[in-house]
């Protein structure tokens, strides 16, 4: 079969096609025959080095397909079910062989493409809004990269809680692209401060919630944007990483909580895995949830479409198919 193998870190030409004999699947494990995949911030911090991994290393850790072999003791899943997951490395391959426990079915209402742009970012975002900081109505949060893959898919879900939504964005068009999802308002932080800019639109009061996934651009702004006792969820790093902090800033910004989840701390349990993706997928299936598509690429071009991530010009979710 066809597939990136990573046999050394580096830039994007280092993520080269070549042919490798099928996988099988072991016991617990699905054969998943793949049919498109989601390209993710963290396939760039595993390929550059800055997330080490064994060597060689087939990248990419979300995609959808059909299952075309069940390993021993796998009794919940079947041959010919459309699939998808999450979590788990070997997405970018023709073949992936994928634990069990982290495989999830895809609802007919819902396309493999949906399902390989919507799982790792989507369930990122419903942990982060109904668990890290569970929004409550009238709430008002702020939302970075507001027209991303990530933050289109927070906007939404935080409107879907009652919130009212403040997005950062870097252009006209990303802005349209963020308000057509549902932020209520929007910051281009290339032309104003936006702590300034959210102080002004929250009456001085500032956000229950920030999330960033920006990381070190934007951290300063989000600790001032928020309320006494505010929460800011930095769950991603696409600008670089934060330098130390010093706590009594937490103080200083009103007795404010900071917190760095990841994903995998929020869908170690089979059960709540499911109740992520499925909520998901429902909301697809009712319209009430739409999953941008910004670009689709080839799988021998996954170097070019993790160039085109990372910098951050693009929109929505971009997928090789």
């Amino acid at each position: 079969m066809r597939a990136i193998v990573l046999e050394e870190t580096g830039g994007p030409e280092v993520l080269r096609p070549s042919e490798v004999p099928d996988p099988v699947p072991g016991p617990g494990e699905v054969l998943i025959d793949v049919e498109a995949r989601g390209v993710n911030f963290i396939d760039i911090y595993q390929r550059s080095g800055q997330y080490e991994v064994p060597l060689p290393f087939v990248p990419g850790m979300e995609a959808a397909g059909t299952v075309a072999a069940v390993g021993d003791g796998v009794d919940d899943l079947s041959v010919g079910q459309r699939v998808g997951w999450a979590m788990a490395p070997g997405a970018y391959a023709e073949r992936a062989a994928v634990k069990a426990s982290l495989v999830v079915p895809v609802p007919d209402a819902v396309s493999s493409e949906q399902a390989a742009a919507l799982l790792l970012q989507g369930m990122t975002a419903h942990y982060l809004v109904n668990s890290v900081h569970p929004v409550a109505g009238g709430e008002t949060v702020l939302v970075h990269a507001a027209a991303g893959g990530t933050g289109l898919l927070l906007v939404q879900l935080a409107r879907e809680r009652g919130a009212r939504v403040i997005g950062t964005v870097s252009s006209p068009e990303k802005e349209r692209i963020a308000r057509e999802a549902g932020a209520d308002e929007v910051v281009r932080y290339t032309e104003t401060p936006v702590a300034e800019a959210v102080r002004d639109l929250t009456g001085g009061e500032g956000v229950a919630a920030v999330y960033d996934g920006v990381g070190r651009d934007t951290f300063g702004a989000s600790l001032e944007s928020l309320r006494p006792r505010g929460v800011l969820a930095l769950f991603g790093q696409s600008s670089g990483p934060v330098e130390p902090v010093d706590p009594q800033r937490l103080n200083a910004a009103g007795s404010v909580y900071l917190t760095r989840p990841s994903l995998a701390h929020f869908v170690a349990d089979r059960e709540e895995l499911l109740w992520r993706a499925g909520d998901l997928f429902s909301l697809v299936g009712a319209g009430r949830l739409d999953v941008r598509i910004g670009g689709r690429h080839p799988l021998a071009e996954a170097g070019a479409a993790q160039a085109a991530l990372a910098s951050r010009a693009t929109t929505g979710k971009l997928v090789l198919v």
